[in-house]
């Protein structure tokens, strides 16, 4: 057995968890998320608590793969419930000289050095918001019930300007390090 996967999912009040045909839906204030669960994973909602089992009749072979499905599906779960009653925020700071960001309902408009500024069409799960102060590095600050969601999208904004590990500029996360290098000025004596 996994030992996440064994963990049982307390429900919480105002949330609503259902299973059908192998999909498991999750309802909630912030929204509504579902998931396929594999065959070879149980199910059962009971006395508000989501708990799951490898099934034995399935994948008799490959154990192995069933207990990384255990949990995975009790993660994913988990995170589910956790979406759609408290929800994901995530906030990237914008670090260099005239980076900039804006944003018009799920539009984001950011100028990050290049020729041209770069469009970014958010789903509508995604709610967003800029923040420009004077003397501060501007944020952009995602909110979303649905987890793996959030990060593609932070992933992506990140990627169109990396931090560098020199001067430090790029898109990166609120409180992440940057590794710092010093250049070759630094190295020559």
């Amino acid at each position: 057995m996994s030992r996440i996967g064994k963990l049982p999912i307390s429900i919480p009040a105002g949330v609503t968890v259902t299973l059908k045909d192998d999909v498991v839906t999750v309802k909630g204030p912030k929204g509504e998320l579902s998931q396929f669960v594999n065959p070879a994973i149980n199910v059962s909602i009971e006395d508000g608590h989501v708990t799951l089992s490898e099934n034995e009749n399935v994948m008799q072979d490959d154990s192995k793969q069933k207990h990384a499905f255990h949990g995975l599906y009790r993660s994913l779960i988990f995170n589910m419930v956790v979406g759609v009653s408290e929800g994901y925020k995530k906030e990237l700071e914008l670090i260099g000289v005239g980076y900039r960001a804006s944003s018009q309902g799920n539009i984001i408009e950011l100028a990050l050095g290049y020729t041209h500024n770069i469009f970014i069409q958010l789903p509508p799960e995604v709610k967003v918001e800029t923040k420009s102060e004077r003397n501060k590095s501007p944020l952009i600050i995602l909110e979303s019930c649905d987890k793996q969601l959030l990060g593609q999208i932070c992933s992506k904004i990140r990627s169109f300007r990396k931090p560098e590990p020199y001067k430090g500029k790029g898109i990166k996360f609120v409180g992440e390090v940057i590794r710092r290098k010093s250049g070759k000025s630094a190295g020559a004596k």
